[in-house]
């Protein structure tokens, strides 16, 4: 049997008694177990792994990264379980030192630019029609000069007087160039192209994990995003996004910025299509 799929066989916590209040781990625990549900079904729930549920309700947060993810799992928990999650927030916090004071604010990310290569007149295909126009014209000269040639000695048998006749030479032409492609916009995302959904994201206000995937489902990124850092997905119709620590990124979608107020901590699932920016 897996660990956590029988709520019936959780066990309590050694020396602990009703009139003291519960620790964070174990208030999460109890709901759990009141509501039915195994540590599989959370997981499933959260997308919280396993390990991860099995040593929060054990008060143990070290595997969960950091205070910040910490306060985001217990809030994903919380909900989960059908509890409030802001009594449990601020019992962590005033048993962990307290909430750390927040970081300044990153400036924004400079759209990256994108320019399409200037396309210049296609001289190679001019020159290869003046070559044949120049052949065409030496060739046409010499064999109306043979003819004229031998008319001319025929008329002076005859006693009569050649005329010249003058040829028509045929005038070369030359392709007109190319009208240059004109400029892009200098915005990277004020070009996105609207058959597509273009997302990106920053990392304006510290770090966060963040996960992308496209309408299969397949990822496009998994991991960390340092302060400053920025990453942009398309798709031809869906990106899914899961932000661990949703205050910190700002959202530019489909050229246009997104102006939710995430808090700082809290996990946000995301979808965004090529109609938004609206949530979906």
């Amino acid at each position: 049997m897996s660990i956590g799929n029988s709520p019936e066989d959780e066990r309590p916590f050694p020396d602990e008694s009703e009139e003291f209040r519960p620790s964070v781990g174990r208030a999460l625990q109890k709901a759990r177990i009141a509501a039915g549900l195994t540590v599989d079904d959370v997981s499933s729930a959260t997308r919280v792994r396993i390990a991860i549920v099995h040593a929060m309700e054990a008060d143990d947060f070290a595997p969960c990264g950091g205070a910040v993810y910490a306060r985001g799992h217990i809030r994903t928990l919380a909900r989960a379980v059908r509890l409030d999650p802001e009594p449990l927030i601020a019992q962590y916090d005033a048993e962990h030192g307290g909430r750390p004071a927040p970081t300044p604010a990153a400036p924004l990310f400079e759209a990256e630019r994108i320019r399409p290569e200037r396309r210049g007149p296609n001289w190679t295909a001019a020159m290869v029609a003046a070559i044949v126009a120049v052949i065409g014209f030496v060739g046409f000269t010499a064999f109306k000069g043979g003819d004229s040639g031998n008319d001319a000695k025929s008329q002076v048998a005859e006693g009569t007087t050649a005329t010249p006749t003058k040829s028509a030479s045929p005038t070369p032409t030359k392709d007109k160039p190319a009208d240059p492609t004109s400029e892009a916009s200098d915005s990277a995302i004020a070009a996105a192209p609207q058959d597509k959904v273009t997302v990106q994201v920053s990392a304006a206000n510290g770090r966060s994990w963040i996960s992308a995937k496209d309408h299969n489902g397949r990822m496009l990124f998994d991991g960390l995003l340092k302060k400053g850092e920025s990453k942009t997905f398309q798709d031809s119709s869906k990106i899914n996004l899961i932000l661990g620590d949703a205050g910190a990124i700002q959202l530019y979608v489909n050229g246009k910025k997104i102006e939710d107020n995430f808090q700082k901590g809290s996990v946000e699932r995301l979808t965004y299509t090529k109609g938004d920016p609206e949530a979906g």
